[in-house]
């Protein structure tokens, strides 16, 4: 068994909110969840450092855990 974080940033330099555009009706952050569960994953976080992610997350079943957004990657935010 295997465990997923998903980073999530909301202010990206080059798309703003990609992970909230709608792709064929579901954010784009949905349909990574949903692939990391498709995968086997045990548990699936998504961590973000803004709330109009966490709230979206949280809306399709998901656990988002807030983090500073202070850090200086995705990789940083795990």
């Amino acid at each position: 068994m295997f465990r997923v974080v998903i980073p999530a940033r909301y202010a990206s330099t080059r798309f703003p909110g990609k992970a909230l555009a709608l792709l064929a009706g579901k954010p784009l952050v949905q349909w990574v969840y949903e692939c990391a569960l498709t995968a086997g994953a045990a548990e699936v976080l998504l961590a973000t450092d803004d709330a109009r992610i966490a709230a979206a997350a949280r809306a399709f079943g998901a656990h988002a855990v807030l983090t500073a957004a202070t850090h200086a990657s995705g990789t940083d935010r795990i």
